[in-house]
């Protein structure tokens, strides 16, 4: 059963519309089972989809943008611009 569901998460996410939707939802299936295999319980596989997600929907959103990169300052904080030319 557990197989069944894992296809299914993986042809829905290929499914999806934009590349910031097909990064979540690959994400999302990935962070799920790693989180399943690593805690083998319900909450770490919904804690490892969840990040999964955001990290896919992030990566995602660059690859909408051409040309442009994410940048981490030493806040912390993420930004946007324009990728160095090399």
């Amino acid at each position: 059963m557990k197989k069944l569901l894992v296809i299914a998460a993986a042809v829905l996410s290929l499914s999806a519309c934009t590349s910031t939707q097909q990064g979540a939802a690959v994400g999302a299936v990935g962070g799920g089972i790693i989180g399943a295999a690593t805690t083998g319980s319900v909450l770490g596989t919904a804690v490892g989809a969840g990040l999964g997600a955001v990290a896919g929907a992030a990566i995602g959103k660059v690859a909408d943008q051409p040309g442009k990169c994410y940048y981490r300052n030493s806040r912390g904080q993420v930004f946007i611009d324009t990728c160095p030319r090399g």
